[in-house]
């Protein structure tokens, strides 16, 4: 079976019905996968970070909260991702609107826990 049947055989497997998209769009719905999973791994990189560098500055409690949020963040968004570029490619191939990103209000969500947790331990605790 050559590569380009393979590719065929497999895409008509995850997306039955639909047309071919243009190139273009589909290598910009992967880089727009890249891009969140980036953000997903940057997150899981700082969770890490916080938990292996015990930094002195924040209450235990805040760290392992920050903790927690920075990897649950990450966990969501990689598999967000996923579920997106899969959603956003069976849109193109049917020539249907693209899903609204549901991954922009999340990650607004945890970015503003963690300044307020970081704000609230700052003005109460620190």
């Amino acid at each position: 079976m050559h590569d380009e049947d393979a590719h065929g055989h497999l895409a008509r497997k995850m997306f039955p019905g639909g047309e071919e998209p243009d190139p273009r769009f589909t290598l910009a719905n992967e880089r727009t996968f890249l891009a969140w999973i980036r953000t997903a791994l940057a997150c899981i990189a700082g969770g890490l970070a916080i938990e292996a560098f015990h930094i002195d500055a924040f209450a235990p409690q805040l760290q392992r909260l920050l903790v927690l949020l920075l990897l649950g963040a990450g966990l969501l968004l990689a598999a967000g991702a996923g579920f997106r570029w899969f959603r956003v490619e069976g849109a193109m191939r049917r020539g249907r609107a693209l899903p609204l990103p549901i991954l922009v209000p999340f990650l607004s969500l945890v970015a503003v826990l963690g300044a307020a947790l970081l704000l609230g331990w700052a003005l109460f605790l620190g």
